[in-house]
């Protein structure tokens, strides 16, 4: 199944939804954050206590796939291995692009209503 999703613009607003949702009991270990840049996506991360899309996530094919490709390839690998179709993956892709940053949550349960 694939992550509900929230497109974001600032960061601060992104943590602050993330502290929301754990306080609603979702798990750290479904929370994903994802930026065109990884410096972003890794700053986000860190200050939300958030995961990134990594190695456990893609598995180790798709990962060593992503060191040769290009960044919107890698991004779009990501999105599709955590459940979304190519044409949703590009459609995000296109988004991250524009500087806008993901916050994916894989435990629909507890966001229900939530985007």
């Amino acid at each position: 199944m694939k992550p509900a999703v929230k497109e974001y613009t600032n960061d601060e607003l992104l943590k602050n939804d993330v502290m929301e949702l754990k306080s609603k009991g979702v798990d750290k270990h479904d929370i994903y954050i994802l930026s065109h840049d990884d410096e972003r996506t890794n700053r986000v991360a860190n200050n939300a206590e958030a995961n990134t899309i990594g190695i456990t996530e893609l598995g180790l094919g798709s990962a060593v796939g992503n060191i040769f490709s290009k960044k919107g390839d890698e991004l779009r690998t990501k999105l599709e291995e955590v459940g979304f179709s190519s044409a949703e993956a590009e459609r995000y892709e296109e988004k991250l692009d524009e500087g806008k940053i993901l916050l994916l949550v894989t435990d629909h349960e507890r966001v229900t209503g939530w985007v």
